[in-house]
């Protein structure tokens, strides 16, 4: 199994929201992600004051060895967000099995970090130590970590990386300016990618920007670190043309395997235990009614050789009282109703437009979900 390994940003930790959206999105391309909170951190142990930029690169080296202990192989791809992506740039020669190196928003030296700690320079210079708030947080920083960060070359570490660097960076990064991503650039050798994150702030708090990252590392990383032989066998499950879902310990997100093909359902934010990283399950029942429904017209249209330019189709779900339904059998309670509305391009009459109007009811999915079903459910051990 391809994993991947996540350094999460300077005093942030592996819950933040970006850092989920992003390995939710690799988990759903069939890629196994670590994510974990650096020493005195979110849920780690240990004294946030007694770290520095050295211990950082030793704890990922240690979640590199955690992944080898307990999936047989190190972590294939590192990616690391801001400070987290410097780390990762420093700790991929002592990972051997790393074969792609993916960082967001990474300073290009790591005493960038300095500046965010500029108000405290005095008090650190005479008691050693002090404290700082980041992020309407305070943290409690001793000299030793400056001195730390002072003594890290990283450009020169960069320069010798020889593994593929896919470098994603914001232009307009208020934290990190992306002068940060041109020296990365320039120090890589290749193979080397920058991709712009357009208009996305430094913490990715959009989740379209965190969402569009992952999917984005995940594509490129399957060049360098992708096991196909691994995606087939998840993706086939117990036999050819199964689908195959699965959740995690808590939350609504699932990860769906049909195939080669991955895909990820959940719940909107509004929903308690809810974090949008996919469509939910009537999300996907319309999309595959509304599929079935251009592909039947598709099909239709190119055996009578008319010109279909193509179909769109726009679909919702609702709850109606069944007594507002003339047509329907049950007259209590509530029954599912389906908007479908379909819109055809290309110069059609009349005639034919009425004709794919009602073959859109002979789309197999359309009559499935007309028809008598019968749900066989087993428990496996």
């Amino acid at each position: 199994m391809t994993s991947a390994l996540f350094a999460h940003c300077f005093t942030c930790s592996k819950d933040l929201r970006a850092a989920v959206r992003i390995a939710d999105a690799l988990s759903a391309r069939g890629i196994a992600v670590l994510r974990f909170d650096f020493t005195g951190l979110g849920d780690s142990e240990g004294e946030f004051a007694d770290t520095n930029f050295s211990s950082n690169i030793d704890d990922l080296i240690a979640a590199g060895e955690y992944l080898r202990t307990a999936l047989g192989q190190g972590p294939r791809i590192l990616v690391g967000h801001s400070l987290g992506g410097s780390a990762v740039l420093a700790a991929a020669a002592r990972m051997p099995e790393s074969a792609a190196v993916a960082t967001i928003g990474a300073p290009a030296d790591p005493a960038h970090v300095r500046a965010l700690l500029s108000d405290a320079d005095p008090e650190l210079q005479r008691r050693g130590e002090a404290e700082v708030v980041l992020a309407g947080r305070p943290f409690r920083i001793k000299k030793q970590f400056i001195v730390d960060l002072e003594q890290h070359s990283l450009l020169d570490r960069v320069h010798e990386l020889r593994k593929p660097l896919l470098i994603c960076h914001a232009p307009q990064d208020e934290l990190v300016g992306i002068d940060n991503a041109r020296q990365l650039f320039e120090a890589a050798r290749h193979p080397k990618s920058f991709v712009s994150l357009d208009d996305a702030d430094h913490l990715l708090t959009r989740p379209a920007d965190a969402t569009y990252v992952g999917n984005l590392i995940a594509s490129w990383a399957e060049r360098y670190a992708g096991d196909s032989a691994d995606r087939e066998q998840v993706g086939r499950g117990p036999g050819q043309g199964d689908v195959l879902v699965s959740g995690g310990p808590s939350g609504y997100a699932q990860d769906i395997a049909v195939g080669r093909h991955y895909l990820r359902a959940d719940e909107p934010d509004s929903v308690p235990g809810g974090t949008d990283t996919g469509p939910s399950p009537y999300d996907l029942l319309l999309a595959g009614l509304g599929a079935c429904t251009t592909m039947t017209l598709r099909m239709y249209a190119d055996r009578k050789k008319w010109p279909l330019q193509g179909v769109r189709v726009r679909l919702r779900h609702l709850k109606i009282h069944a007594d507002d339904c003339e047509d329907c059998e049950t007259k209590v309670g509530k029954i599912d109703h389906i908007e479908r509305e379909i819109t055809l391009l290309g110069p059609l009459d009349d005639a034919q437009r009425l004709r794919l109007l009602d073959i859109a009811d002979k789309c197999p999915v359309h009559r499935t979900l007309h028809s008598e079903v019968m749900i066989a459910t087993v428990l496996l051990e």
